[in-house]
């Protein structure tokens, strides 16, 4: 759970260093020992269990979308953008 993209950034290049590329949707990533890992912003929690159903279900459609996570776009699908 990351504060920052910048943070999310940082973890998301040191973890998947040496890993398979293959292996990488929606925030995971497999390393170069064959661990899993999952690296994503805080806020998305948020924006996911929003009682806006509508926000809710934009936010994981973006997410669906993405490798690593990035923060700005997943910001537009939940505000709608």
């Amino acid at each position: 759970m990351c504060d920052s993209q910048e943070e999310l950034d940082h973890y998301w290049s040191a973890l998947s260093a040496g890993g398979d590329p293959a292996a990488q949707q929606c925030g995971w990533l497999k390393d170069r020992f064959g661990l899993s890992w999952q690296v994503v912003p805080k806020q998305l929690l948020e924006w996911i269990l929003d009682t806006d159903r509508a926000k809710s279900e934009r936010t994981f459609a973006a997410m669906l979308q993405m490798k690593k996570l990035d923060l700005e776009p997943l910001r537009r699908a939940h505000d709608g953008a």
